[in-house]
This record gives C-alpha cells, sequence and structure tokens, in this order.
C-alpha cells in the first residue's frame, strides 16, 4: 500500500475511535467548564484530544500537534509541519444535545492541507480527503465522491455562517455577523447557522449548502474542512476574495460562481 494512503487509513481510524468518546459522552451526564462568557469546555472535549494526540504523534512524529484543548503557543505561525485538532467541533451542540458534532484533523505541510478528517459519530458520516485524490464521505459502510453543488444564482443558494464567541462583546466582529446579514439574507434563498464550522464545510463539499462564510475561526475550526471542501470542488478564500491564511481566520468556501457573489455582496463596489 501507498504510505501516504495507509496514513489516511490510519487517520480515518483515529477519528472513528476518538468519535466513539464523543458518542458516549454526547449521551451521558457532562462536566461544564467555561473558557469564556460562552465557550464552553467538557471533561468528553479533554479526553478525547487527550487520546488523538499521542495515536497522532506516533503517525506524524515531524508534525506540530496543535489541539485546542492543549495548544498553548502560537497557532497561526508557519509551521513546517503540523497538524490541526478539535476533539469536538461544536461543543455547544454536544452539551445541548444537538447533533451537530465532530472530531476534526487537518493534516498540513508548508502551509497546505495534505489530509483531513471529519467525523460526525452522531449521525455516523465520515468525511476525508487528500489533496489531489478528492474528497468522499463514508456512511453504512459505503463511500462517496463529494462534489459542490452546480447552483450559479446565490439567489437560489442555501449559505452556512456561523457567529463568534466574542458576540457577547457586541464589538467589531459582533457589528461584522449583523451586517454581512443584512447584505446575504435577502439575497440568498436562506441561511443556516448549524454551530460547527467542520460540518458546514464538509455540507458544502456535499453540496448541501451552496456555500459558506465566517469570519474569528481558529485553525482548528476548519483546517480539515477547507481541504475536504477545496478537494470537492470548492473555493476557498478568506472573506475578502484573498488567499486563506491561518493568521486572519475567516473563510468563504463555495463552487467559483457563487463564491464570487458571495464576495461581492459583502463588499459592494
Amino acid at each position: 500500500m501507498n504510505p501516504k494512503h495507509s496514513k489516511i487509513q490510519a487517520l480515518k481510524q483515529i477519528a472513528l475511535e476518538a468519535g466513539a468518546i464523543v458518542r458516549e459522552g454526547y449521551f451521558s451526564s457532562k462536566n461544564i467548564s467555561h473558557k469564556g462568557v460562552v465557550d464552553l469546555v467538557t471533561q468528553y472535549d479533554v479526553a478525547t484530544e487527550q487520546f488523538i494526540l499521542p495515536r497522532l504523534a506516533q503517525l506524524f512524529p515531524e508534525h506540530t500537534l496543535v489541539g485546542e484543548e492543549s495548544h498553548q503557543d502560537n497557532y497561526d505561525e508557519a509551521f513546517e509541519r503540523a497538524i490541526y485538532i478539535d476533539p469536538i467541533d461544536g461543543t455547544t451542540n454536544f452539551i445541548h444535545g444537538v447533533p451537530h458534532v465532530a472530531v476534526s484533523i487537518g493534516v498540513y505541510e508548508r502551509g497546505i492541507g495534505v489530509m483531513g478528517v471529519v467525523y460526525n459519530p452522531i449521525l455516523d458520516e465520515l468525511f476525508w480527503a487528500e489533496v489531489g485524490e478528492g474528497a468522499y464521505l463514508t456512511r453504512n459502510d459505503t463511500t462517496t465522491r463529494l462534489q459542490v453543488s452546480a447552483q450559479s444564482d446565490l439567489q437560489q443558494s442555501l449559505i452556512a455562517t456561523g457567529f463568534p464567541y466574542s458576540k457577547v462583546n457586541q464589538g467589531a466582529e459582533f457589528e461584522w455577523v449583523l451586517a454581512s446579514m443584512r447584505k446575504i439574507l435577502p439575497n440568498c434563498r436562506d441561511i443556516r447557522r448549524l454551530g460547527s464550522a467542520a460540518l458546514d464545510l464538509c455540507y458544502v463539499a456535499r453540496g448541501t449548502f451552496d456555500g459558506y462564510y465566517e469570519i474569528a475561526l481558529k485553525p482548528w475550526d476548519y483546517a480539515a474542512g477547507i481541504l475536504i471542501a477545496q478537494e470537492a470542488g470548492a473555493l476557498i478564500t478568506d472573506v475578502h476574495g484573498a488567499p486563506i491564511e491561518f493568521s486572519n481566520n475567516n473563510v468563504i468556501a463555495a463552487n467559483a460562481q457563487i463564491h464570487a457573489q458571495i464576495v461581492t455582496t459583502l463588499h459592494p463596489a
């Protein structure tokens, strides 16, 4: 077996096994702590990450592991090799019993995504991609290749977005979110806010959502998802249409036509 393909298989297995921890916690009582006013963490976030890290270290010994619950240093620097891990993307959903939660693992080399896995253990949906090899969904032991929506009209598009935790302070990011909703909502079919950036991007890859935009993300939120969406045919940039970088932490993902319309709608001339 090609070593690269054996690694994606191992990465998928790590996500599946980590997902079993998340699934157990989803149906159990939880100890909830606050990282911020509304930014939450549970013992299952920590346990899942602690399960993932040593297995990734063994599989990718030359990579820096950047986990949401454990990484203390800068996360936006240009690592030669890095893996961005979100043990439970959608912790608020996880706590409230909303089934949009995911284990997200993105493998990067010189700033370029090379492998990504996003697993929703509640719906048992495993999204995965290797650079240059396409994006896939495995569900019920069946694997299908993903392709973004062919929609060409923003007015007929279902768009996904998210809200930053800093909304409680009602600062610049809060105002940007409100302003963007005023611009996008009248010009699309509707907007969805499911509470997991990783899954939003996978739903763009699957064609469920025609596009997605969000600001104030962290690399572990979207590192895997943007590779999966890109491999399914999505154009990925920041919200100004510039090349994406983890240092600016904002994203637009859609097919080329819808992407251009989102950029134009957010930033009219």
